[in-house]
């Protein structure tokens, strides 16, 4: 996949790398319990979005394909196993 495409799912990847980075740093620094889950949440919660994002590009990307005539790059039967992977 091109990371043109994805550049929004590469932002969200990027975002939560440095949350998952200040997780790690608030146990490491014995912090509140309640604020490292809820920074936890919003790793979480980017990830999540990073990985239906690349799905959503997914389907676009066969659907303009059988436009075209040309055979999908992934089936439509592996992405729903991966979008399903993910809820």
């Amino acid at each position: 996949m091109d990371a043109t495409v994805l550049a929004d799912a590469l932002t969200r990847l990027k975002r939560a790398h440095g949350q998952l980075g200040g997780v790690i740093a608030m146990i490491e620094n014995a912090d509140d319990c309640e604020r490292v889950l809820t920074q936890l949440a919003a790793v979480s919660k980017a990830l999540d979005r990073a990985g239906f994002k690349i799905i959503s590009t997914g389907l676009q990307q066969c659907q303009a394909a059988r436009g075209r005539g040309e055979e999908p790059p992934i089936s439509l039967e592996r992405l729903e196993k991966l979008f399903m992977s993910l809820s």
